[in-house]
């Protein structure tokens, strides 16, 4: 009995002290090297993609910039690895990158196989379907027989396969592992469908030669709550990138923007000095390992939820899609992040 509580004591003091060793070890590697290497997509209109001097912007690129500005005050310590759908979890795994900001979808698997955690969502989106016009298809319902063109190692191809056996419909997979080779098969006429997140359908019809001459269906066929993902056994860094995107959905909910965030220090609401670091004695900041005015540091960086959604994929962009379930909670929508206290 004595050997066993002795034994079932020192298992929960490794487990501890494991915890614990683990739990600065990518913060403190981050500040090591001076910047965060981000996991972002190879090439997607509106979420990540480098210009010609390659310069990377997107609404997951400026996710990457907020930890950065969250660890360093300092939005450009960052550097960014492009990565296919079937290498990003690889990349993780092996310490490549300290955070996968990839437009890639949370689920059971991938948060308990992998060695990965997710959480937050970022985007809440779901598959869909993009065919000519010429085909005059209304409906997903109606693409039985089609060649359907799908990137491998991904949700989506999964999804496919359920949702065409469910409706009995038949169809032919064209695979490929890069999204590039998905795209330019599509453009040329390979297939008759393109299947993705709705999102990235709205992105990529905008890079074909004749974009107009395409239509994204109604049908939403799946759940894809996308958002960052880091290693296990790091308490401390899944934190702070947790806490990262809730510090910019709670300043769109303060009212707090990059350009009134200077302004807004001088608050006499509790809740926003709090918040960004103005309050005294809080040791909010600390907890995380970081100042006390991270959440300052993140929105004077990239500007609030609200902000970054905007100039990437929203209204302000060319993409124009609407924020719907990306909306706050209290603005139609579901987007929610918990209190900074």
């Amino acid at each position: 009995m004595k050997k066993f509580a002795l034994s079932a004591f020192l298992g929960v003091a490794a487990l501890a002290y494991t915890a614990s060793g683990a739990s600065a070890s990518t913060l403190g590697d981050v500040k090591a090297k001076g910047f965060v290497q981000c996991g972002v997509n190879t090439g997607l209109l509106g979420f990540a993609q480098p210009d010609a001097s390659g310069n990377w912007a997107g609404f997951d690129v400026d996710f990457c910039k907020a930890v950065a500005s969250a660890v360093f005050g300092d939005a450009t310590k960052v550097k960014y690895t492009p990565l296919s759908a079937k290498d990003r979890f690889t990349a993780l795994q092996s310490g490549e990158i300290d955070v996968l900001s990839r437009n890639t979808t949370w689920t059971i698997n991938r948060d308990t196989a992998l060695g990965l955690k997710f959480r937050p969502v970022t985007y809440y989106d779901g598959q869909g379907f993009m065919v000519r016009k010429e085909l005059n298809v209304k409906s997903a319902l109606e693409l039985s027989g089609a060649a359907v063109c799908v990137q491998s190692g991904t949700t989506t191809e999964l999804n496919l396969a359920d949702y065409f056996k469910t409706n009995n419909l038949q169809y032919n997979p064209v695979v490929f592992d890069k999204l590039e080779e998905v795209n330019t098969a599509y453009d040329s006429g390979r297939c008759d469908v393109y299947t993705t997140d709705q999102s990235g359908l709205y992105s990529l019809r905008l890079t074909l030669k004749n974009p107009d001459d395409n239509v994204v269906l109604p049908e939403i066929i799946s759940k894809e709550p996308l958002g960052p993902a880091v290693r296990q056994g790091d308490d401390q860094w899944f934190n702070i990138v947790s806490w990262t995107a809730y510090a910019l959905v709670n300043a769109e909910e303060f009212g707090i923007t990059q350009k009134n965030v200077d302004d807004m220090k001088k608050s006499a609401n509790p809740d926003i000095k709090r918040f960004l670091g103005a309050e005294q004695g809080s040791t909010i900041g600390t907890d995380l390992g970081l100042t006390s005015d991270w959440a300052y540091n993140v929105i004077k960086g990239v500007g609030n939820y609200g902000e970054v959604f905007d100039r990437n994929i929203g209204a302000g962009s060319p993409l124009k899609i609407a924020r719907g379930l990306n909306a706050l909670w209290n603005k139609g929508g579901i987007q929610y992040a918990p209190p900074v206290r």
